[in-house]
């Protein structure tokens, strides 16, 4: 028999995230989080998510064991400003056994209900830059640390249960030799000359730090238009900053300002952590902060996380002043391998600016919908 429980400790939340660690153990592409890091994520004093946002824990057990898991969110700001009436789960893990999957979405989808929303939509995480996306393509290929690995069997119970398909997503990666560095040190220097634009380039993290603000305006910008699309609120983009960027490399984050020095293009790239967080098995210490620093200095292969060009300057080939930068930083590491993190099958834009790197989809992920009122079979 299956139950539901309703996380309510500490204890509890910690076995909420070790639950994968045990249903992807010996998986070799699987990328386990920090455990102290996840749990800071879902605490409401810690990540200012919670300010625009409720969310409710859930486990499905058999046998006094955890079978299941999954997180019930609701983004006000989404449901509210918006007019979006999404129910949302993410986090969502589970055994292959269909049951559990229909005991835990028929909680987010009652939960759904009683908060009058429409439909259910997941997995996906709190905002724009969670996770997102159930894999169903290339499940031999390492994950990431932004994003979700799961077993081949979660597409099957979704569509099983009465899901349909709402948003794809690629994943694409290209060697660094395919980017003509020639080439884009010609462009940019034209377009710079042209729409008298400059380069920023970082070898300290603290002279990041003040275009950081400006640089999710950029964001917002860029990305208003999509679908998916949720803003980013300051009290947000403090706690990013203090988690992410103070990590990055800086020499990895790069700026386009125009003669006013007004941010107009950026890009945030980071080594690949992914065999580190391997290595360090959930925790930083003794031994995975040592993992972690190490692939910061010598990962060959990196992760485009963030890029934006501000409306104005789209379709004016801006972009071309990043990839010059880049390369010019990345050739004489060695790096090989560039890994494009999910981006929408539907955003033509995005994909127009890696054609010319010869990339290769080597993964496919998705979102499922269901309507609120449907029964989940």
């Amino acid at each position: 028999m299956i139950t539901l429980k309703k996380i309510a400790s500490k204890k509890e939340m910690k076995a909420f995230v070790l639950f994968p660690f045990s249903l992807y153990k010996n998986n070799k592409y699987w990328v386990p989080p920090i455990i102290k890091d996840e749990i800071d994520n879902f605490d409401p004093t810690k990540n200012p998510v919670f300010e625009n946002a409720d969310a409710q824990f859930f486990v499905a057990m058999r046998d006094n064991k955890i079978v299941g898991r999954v997180i019930a969110i609701i983004n006000w700001f989404e449901v509210e400003k918006q007019q979006i009436k999404k129910m949302r789960f993410g986090w969502f893990d589970v055994i292959d056994d269909i049951e559990v999957s229909k005991v835990l979405l028929n909680k987010v989808r009652e939960i759904g209900l009683e908060n009058n929303l429409e439909y259910i939509e997941g997995p996906v995480g709190f905002n724009n830059l969670d996770k997102t996306g159930v894999l169903t393509e290339g499940f031999d290929h390492l994950g990431t640390m932004i994003t979700w690995y799961n077993h081949p069997y979660y597409k099957d119970h979704l569509e099983q249960l009465g899901f349909i398909k709402e948003k794809e997503y690629l994943e694409n990666k290209f060697k660094f030799k395919h980017v003509d560095g020639v080439y884009f040190d010609r462009i940019s220097t034209i377009l710079k000359r042209r729409f008298k634009l400059k380069a920023l380039d970082f070898k300290n993290t603290k002279d990041i730090m003040p275009y950081v603000d400006e640089m999710f305006e950029v964001f917002d910008a860029s990305y208003s238009k999509l679908s998916t699309f949720v803003p980013i609120s300051d009290s947000q983009i403090a706690f990013f900053k203090k988690k992410y960027i103070s990590f990055i490399n800086p020499e990895y984050i790069k700026f386009v300002v125009d003669e006013n020095n007004k941010l107009v293009a950026f890009a945030i790239v980071m080594p690949s952590f992914s065999e580190a967080l391997q290595k360090a098995k959930g925790k930083l210490f003794p031994f995975g902060l040592f993992h972690l620093l190490k692939a910061r200095k010598h990962a060959k292969d990196v992760t485009f996380y963030l890029i934006g060009v501000h409306p104005d300057y789209q379709n004016k080939g801006v972009h071309a002043i990043i990839f010059d930068q880049y390369t010019k930083t990345f050739k004489p590491l060695g790096i090989d391998n560039c890994i494009r993190t999910p981006e929408l099958e539907e955003n033509q834009a995005i994909n127009k600016l890696w054609e010319n790197f010869k990339p290769v989809t080597h993964k496919r992920r998705r979102t499922y919908k269901l309507d609120i009122n449907a029964t989940i079979l």
